[in-house]
């Protein structure tokens, strides 16, 4: 399937229920479908061929989202565009992957006008919202769709057709580009459709809390394709996503780990709050902590959701269901609900050494995938593509094994693995046992410089409002768990942890502040 047709898979089965609904504005899958018609015949009357990339540059808004499956609907790639990120990087994002057609909604219209002279490939400037004052070449998407028709047009389809050009986090550098194709897209609403099913007459409810231009947009398609309808809020406001889930009889949503603990920390969130709808609360994009994980459950309910993918492998390399967090009537093990799950149906996963050899069940090294869900590789650099998809396999960089049981377990990524005295350790594991200290609200274990061992294991950790810990306190705790070689040999508190717009922690950010005056990478 091309990814448009699973939105209009959802509009044949439900036209005239609400597919969006944001700010109590309900938008049908007739309103939502015929707009991305007009969207897609204007594009293709002007030319444009498949694969041309067209970016949006919003936040998260139906009808910012309605101009993604136009380019979709006329066989065109996605760039997805931070509205939070550095304006510099969205420039080298635009200019690198060769963005010929820009959607923006009039807020950003100021700064994109600046970038303007600066983004000599684009040919088509369009305002989501209305005419931007002062800006030559624009048009409002209104009078630019006016004359167009709203029937579906004919375009050929291959499914190794590029619709996603996201860039990697730039955490290592500037950002490569990812190209994913139809192929990749539709594994990943299989994987998800398989994993989260629902009733031949049920139809879900997704909220779109996180960034739809990372993975939140792409969950929304399962949703859509289902007939469902996708509750979209604009600010990441605590108070919206909590007051959307009882008014909208939620059954789905995503979060970051970084954004549950932070609604973990509400007082009495469970009385102030009805989950009762939920039947899949998601978590990923970051390692959760297995205490928190375990608060979740119990405060919001028996719906939480595991999940491991990259932006190579979209969002779907393995799954730990609501059922598999708990055991024979249980609460499963603590080495259960530290992994990502079972690796997901349609695709392949093992664990490979340095030399492509693909290691026992239990033993760790790199966690390699193969199949439909591997991008198609890296825009414009084929060196990287062959460093990275090696004889059809995908080398994520994660570091990794599965257990008795065919859980996936991510140790770490491998470039944050600390060697230290000539041991090596894996940062998470350290973190899992700080995450477990009552005052810690979270933490990220680096690697420093140390004259004598090489590196040193250093701790950075955000308390939770209004309690304390001190160094002296983490560090016994890891050496009681872990001991010492594992142990941090140091700890420093801040009050807020360098992240993505999507929750990361930066560890790069961090370990450059104290690999500034040396000459070595990191």
């Amino acid at each position: 399937m091309a990814i448009i047709d699973f939105f209009d898979r959802g509009w044949r089965i439900n036209p005239r229920g609400a597919a969006y609904i944001q700010d109590d504005r309900s938008y049908s899958f007739d309103e939502v479908g015929e707009l991305s018609c007009r969207i897609a015949n204007g594009l293709l009357a002007l030319g444009f061929p498949r694969e041309t990339k067209g970016a949006v540059w919003a936040v998260n808004d139906v009808r910012a989202w309605t101009c993604t499956l136009g380019l979709w609907r006329a066989n065109m790639c996605w760039i997805p565009v931070g509205a939070r990120n550095a304006v510099e990087e969205n420039h080298y994002v635009l200019d690198a992957f060769d963005c010929e057609v820009l959607f923006f909604q009039k807020y950003f219209a100021p700064v994109i006008q600046e970038l303007k002279p600066r983004l000599p490939k684009i040919r088509l400037w369009i305002c989501i919202d209305d005419e931007p004052a002062d800006f030559p070449g624009a048009r409002s998407l209104a009078s630019w769709v006016k004359e167009q028709p709203a029937t579906r047009p004919e375009v050929a389809v291959d499914l190794d057709d590029v619709v996603m050009l996201s860039a990697t986090g730039g955490t290592t550098g500037m950002p490569k580009g990812v190209m994913n194709t139809h192929r990749s897209a539709q594994t990943f609403c299989a994987h998800f459709m398989i994993g989260c099913p629902y009733g031949a007459d049920e139809k879900p409810v997704n909220l779109a809390a996180a960034p739809m231009t990372h993975t939140a947009g792409l969950l929304s398609v399962p949703c859509t394709a289902r007939g469902g309808t996708v509750v979209v809020v604009t600010k990441p406001d605590p108070a919206l996503l909590l007051g959307a889930i009882p008014k909208y009889r939620v059954t789905e949503l995503f979060l970051p780990p970084t954004v549950i603990y932070r609604l973990l920390d509400i007082p009495d969130l469970a009385k102030r709050v009805d989950f009762s709808s939920l039947r899949y609360f998601m978590y990923g994009a970051a390692p959760m902590s297995v205490e928190k994980l375990k608060q979740a459950i119990q405060v919001i309910g028996p719906v939480m959701s595991g999940g491991y993918g990259q932006t190579e492998a979209p969002a779907s390399i393995s799954y730990l269901p609501p059922g598999e967090h708990f055991a024979a009537g249980k609460l499963a093990s603590d080495e259960r609900l530290s992994s990502v799950g079972r690796p997901n149906p349609l695709i392949r996963v093992e664990i490979m050494n340095d030399a492509n050899e693909i290691l026992p069940r239990g033993e760790t090294g790199e966690i390699c995938v193969r199949g439909d869900l591997v991008m198609k590789g890296y825009y414009k650099a084929p060196e990287k593509t062959a460093e990275t998809i090696v004889n059809g396999w995908l080398h994520t960089g994660d570091i990794g094994h599965v257990d008795a049981e065919g859980y996936l377990h991510i140790t770490d990524r491998k470039k944050d693995m600390i060697i230290t005295g000539g041991f090596n350790v894996y940062p998470s594991e350290v973190e899992q046992v700080i995450w477990s200290h009552p005052a810690v609200q979270d933490c990220a274990v680096i690697g420093v410089p140390d004259e004598k061992w090489g590196e040193a294991v250093k701790a950075v950790v955000e308390l939770n409002a209004g309690q304390q810990a001190s160094a002296e306190e983490i560090i016994a705790l890891c050496k009681d768990k872990l001991g010492s070689v594992k142990a941090p040999k140091s700890v420093d508190f801040v009050d807020t942890l360098p992240r993505s717009p999507v929750g990361k922690v930066l560890k790069k950010d961090l370990r450059a502040r104290y690999w500034q005056n040396t000459t070595r990478k990191i």
